[in-house]
Order: structure tokens, then C-alpha cells, then sequence
């Protein structure tokens, strides 16, 4: 049995689709549903079914599902332990869209200077999603927004930054206050089914600010440019440190902005707490202490 088909089910139960599926592996979807066929055929089962636009695992597809997710997790620590019999096997994180390029990269450039044969498998995602895959085992920890809900017993949330609203506005408008800019300019809304674009709103409704909406976006980057393009203004959790080279103005709010916290999320029954702790400690390192 080809762990390879294996992983491409997995894909394409998560992703609920062959074409994101083969999005995500670099594939077709015609080689996706060729593995699939051939998996099935393997087991004499069929394992998953269209539903409309989607695809969902049959009654004997979910009976598999986590056992397939486990021997693929397997296979990959006996992989990482025959390279170095010193580590305990691949680390698996998560870590939320947002922030793969500017959260991500210096603490793992940290944690490679601890542990520098380690071996590290990274899957991205929502914060919500990241996070139950950790308490199932799936992932070792994970980078996520602050949880708006009790964390697992088996887990341990620690923030390690904040960023407070701000507002961004084109560079011309910069001397304007942020509360005018809000109420008068073409408004990029942050996505309300994000917890960023939640606490935008909340502060918006509580200031009795009604913005002129001009869109709606995910992507706290993607609204940058846009800003950059002279689109209109935004209201966005702080990421000035990734937007020096745009011409866009970062305005603060009056008084104490609210802010959103991002932080680690581990499995501290996993093998790998050790890790996922000093993850923690070296985010703290890079980012600092939290207010």
C-alpha cells in the first residue's frame, strides 16, 4: 500500500475537493483520483463519494481516516529517527496563513540554532482548525490567533505578541486623524469570519463608526496592497514591520487600541512538549514580552 495514495485520500477528505487537493500536493486531479481509485482498489472499498461540488469519505473512509492520518505520522518520524536516531521523530506544527512569513520564519531560525538536526513538518491553516488538530495529536502545536474558546485539557495556550488595531491609510492621508479617516474614506473591510476582522467591527459598532464599504477581504497583506493601490483605508491588526516598502500610512487610534494576540498552542501529553515549549520560549525571545 503507497503511503503516497494514502496521503493524497487525506488531502482530498481535508480539502473536500480532487481539484484542491491536487492544489495542495502539486499534482493533477486526474493523478489524485488515480491514487484514490488505486487505494480503493487496494482495499476493496470504496472510500470517498461526490456530494454536489465535493467530495466526502464514505461510512468506510471515515472508519479510516484517523488510522491513515497515523501511519502517515509514523512513516515520517521513522523517516526523521533513520536520519538521526537522537531526535524523537518529525515535529509537526501548525501555523495560521497570516503568519507564515513574518511569525514562522524567525523563531524557526531560532529553534534550529537548539535543536539543528530537527525535522519539521509544517501545515497551515486556520487558527480554529489548527487547534483541534492539535488536541487530537494530529500536530504537535501550533501558531494561532488566541483562542476564543477553552483550550483542551491536554493543551496549553501561551501568547507570545500583540498587535493592536490600527488604521491603514494611503501616505497622503497619513495626517488625517483615524477616526475621520474611518468615518469619511472607502473603507477595505478585514473578513468578519476572522477573529482580526471580528474585533475591527466590535471597535467600529462601539464608536458608532459606519464606514463606507467598498469590499470585504481575508489577508491582512492582501488588504495592504490594496491600500497601497489608494482603494480606500482599513482598519487591521499592526503588521507595519511588512510594509516598508509600500506607500501606505499606519495611523494610530485613539487611546488604547484593542488588540489581537497570537500565540502557541502544544499538546503537552505529545512527545514532543519538550520542543513545543522551547518553540514557545524563543517566540517569546523574538517578539518579546507581553504587556
Amino acid at each position: 500500500m503507497d503511503t503516497k495514495y494514502m496521503q493524497s485520500f487525506v488531502a482530498v477528505v481535508e480539502a473536500g475537493s480532487f481539484a484542491e487537493a491536487a492544489r495542495r500536493l502539486d499534482l493533477t486531479s486526474a493523478a489524485i483520483a488515480a491514487r484514490i481509485k488505486a487505494l480503493e482498489d487496494d482495499l476493496g472499498v470504496a472510500l470517498v463519494k461526490r456530494s454536489g461540488r465535493s467530495v466526502k469519505p464514505t461510512e468506510s473512509g471515515i472508519r479510516i481516516l484517523e488510522g491513515t492520518r497515523a501511519v502517515i505520522r509514523n512513516i515520517r518520524d521513522l523517516r526523521a529517527m533513520a536520519v538521526d536516531g537522537g531526535q524523537p521523530g518529525e515535529l509537526r506544527i501548525g501555523c495560521f496563513v497570516s503568519a507564515l512569513t513574518n511569525v514562522l520564519p524567525p523563531i524557526l531560525k531560532r529553534l534550529y540554532d537548539v535543536y539543528p538536526n530537527a525535522s519539521i513538518f509544517v501545515t497551515p491553516g486556520a487558527s480554529i482548525e489548527l487547534c483541534r488538530k492539535v488536541a487530537s495529536g494530529e500536530l504537535d502545536a501550533a501558531i494561532v490567533v488566541e483562542p476564543q474558546f477553552a483550550v483542551p485539557k491536554n493543551c496549553i495556550w501561551q501568547a507570545f505578541m500583540e498587535e493592536p488595531l490600527v488604521v491603514v491609510a494611503p501616505d497622503f492621508l497619513k495626517d488625517e486623524p483615524a477616526h475621520h479617516l474611518l468615518a469619511t474614506q472607502p473603507f477595505i473591510r478585514y473578513d468578519r469570519a476572522v477573529y482580526g476582522g471580528q474585533l475591527a467591527d466590535r471597535y467600529l459598532r462601539d464608536h458608532q463608526i459606519r464606514p463606507r464599504q467598498r469590499l470585504e477581504i481575508d489577508g491582512i497583506l492582501a488588504i495592504a496592497s490594496l491600500v497601497h493601490e489608494g482603494l480606500g483605508v482599513s482598519l487591521i491588526p499592526d503588521w507595519s514591520s511588512m510594509w516598508t516598502s509600500l506607500a501606505i500610512a499606519r495611523v494610530p487610534l485613539p487611546g488604547r487600541a484593542p488588540v489581537r494576540r497570537n500565540g502557541l498552542v502544544w499538546n503537552a501529553q505529545g512527545h514532543h512538549a519538550r520542543m513545543a515549549a522551547c518553540i514557545y520560549s524563543e517566540a517569546r525571545a523574538v517578539f518579546g514580552p507581553i504587556l
